[in-house]
């Protein structure tokens, strides 16, 4: 019988608690019991491997030591047994270095003790929550590709999404890492509550505090009003902090005490408050190194990479190359209200020879300029602008531009001339008249105007 199947009603669910302090198996047998779940419990690691042999339980709340071993023991044990159940550590023995050891083994989640009943509570629904291991993955945000690199990726978020423990995603730009921790949110016990992300790097360093933390009325010049913070706003969900390297050194304290004693203090207020939130992080940069510099907190790093998840940079993934560009070109069309359009096989192969430096955000780029630019159901590959660097030119493609050719500028800034002076074109055909513009430019009225203001194009047709 599958788990959702069992879980039809709560009394059908079973839990399985190990602990060597009667008082404390007690106290979790009662509050178990008045959630409506059944309990069996035990005291020792062989006791529990017994159990396991002919019953069936949904989830195991185990105690770190215990007279005959340890609970990471069981945690190993149930996961080589291939058994649907997760397993949560509770333990007075809380250390950093325990808590990682328990979720890299494959715990669900790691608490201390003494656990408050309205945590365990919420730990024992979330891990209930769980969806069976053989039902489909989430609809919606894919990660694409059928290459070897993007096939382990897979499989390691599947697993993580398992699991409540912190992720440390890194990668180049562009190459994917926050639609990573959204499938992994997803995919997990916290789906259906919020999935928070935050550009660390857009925040100011005197603003990063309030905005992770909230503030209080009148904590200063222009709080008019208590405000929560993006921990609070991640309650019961996902928070996904991108660029962390980012993060200035007094906020990585606030930060880690956020992440061990799973509370935060509003900027001017007096008490903490609980937050319950799965931490994400990303960023392009090595941290180890950031570490090694004094730039990040040794002890922060620790406990935001408990498990490390790389994304590979597109260059890798080639021959994903034509399946991603066709979805690109699928969506592109329907939100502009335009045929699909087809790439043209030389096209095609001028994509899989280019390095892409920026991955699959370049990618999306490229295609979306080529569609705006291009009359034609078939892109060429003149439409694609491609501009190859051969590696004895890498040195200087880097330096300033010195010119107006596609040789004399990296790729960026050649293809933002480009867009520039098909708008300009565009525009002076038609009188600046904005919207007969965008139309003989294929692109919507929205789409061109956010192309102007990033392209520091004026909007109002110039004097004389």
């Amino acid at each position: 019988m599958k788990r959702s199947d069992r879980r039809s009603g709560a009394a059908s669910a079973r839990v399985l608690v190990v602990d060597d302090e009667p008082d404390i198996r007690e106290l979790l047998e009662r509050t178990l019991l008045k959630m409506g779940l059944g309990v069996a419990s035990v005291g020792t690691v062989s006791e529990a491997r017994e159990r396991l042999k002919g019953e069936r339980f949904d989830l195991c709340l185990t105690d770190m030591r215990l007279p005959d071993g340890e609970g990471l023991e069981l945690v190993r044990h149930i996961g080589a047994l291939g058994a649907d159940v997760p397993v949560a550590v509770i333990t007075a023995y809380g250390s950093a270095e325990n808590a990682v050891a328990a979720l890299k083994a494959g715990a669900f989640d790691y608490v201390s003790k003494p656990i408050g009943l309205e945590q365990l509570r919420a730990l024992v629904k979330s891990a209930l929550s769980l969806p069976d291991r053989a039902q489909a993955p989430a609809k919606g945000q894919q990660l694409l590709g059928d290459s070897a690199p993007l096939q382990n990726v897979r499989a390691l978020i599947a697993k993580l999404a398992r699991t409540q423990a912190p992720v440390y995603i890194r990668g180049e730009s562009g190459s994917g890492k926050e639609l990573a921790a959204r499938f992994i949110h997803d995919n997990g016990a916290r789906r259906d509550k919020p999935f928070v992300p935050v550009n660390c790097g857009a925040i100011p360093d005197t603003l990063v505090e309030s905005e992770l933390f909230g503030y209080r009325k009148g904590a200063f010049t222009g709080a008019n009003e208590d405000r929560a913070g993006f921990f609070q706003a991640a309650h019961g969900g996902t928070l996904f902090l991108d660029e962390i390297a980012e993060l200035p050194l007094h906020t990585q304290v606030l930060l880690l005490r956020a992440i061990q004693e799973k509370r935060v203090r509003k900027v001017g207020a007096t008490q903490e408050e609980p937050v319950d939130a799965r931490l994400i992080c990303a960023t392009h940069q090595d941290l180890a190194a950031l570490v090694e510099a004094g730039r990040f907190r040794r002890d922060l790093y620790y406990r935001l990479n408990v498990v490390e998840l790389t994304m590979p940079p597109l260059r890798e993934c080639r021959d994903d190359i034509p399946l991603l560009a066709a979805n690109i070109l699928r969506r592109l069309a329907a939100q502009n209200g335009v045929p699909e359009p087809r790439l043209a096989p030389e096209a095609l192969q001028e994509l899989m020879r280019y390095d892409f430096p920026g991955n699959v955000r370049e990618l999306e780029n490229i295609l979306e300029r080529a569609l705006a630019l291009s009359g034609s159901p078939e892109l060429s590959a003149a439409d694609l602008a491609l501009h190859r660097i051969a590696p004895e030119e890498a040195a200087d493609a880097a330096a300033p531009a010195r010119g107006g050719g596609a040789a004399d500028a990296p790729l960026p800034e050649y293809l933002d001339r480009l867009e520039r002076e098909a708008i300009l074109g565009a525009l002076a055909s038609t009188g600046f008249n904005r919207t007969a513009a965008a139309r003989a430019l294929g692109i919507t009225f929205r789409q061109l105007r956010y192309r102007m203001q990033r392209l520091g194009i004026k909007e109002e047709k110039p004097s004389g």
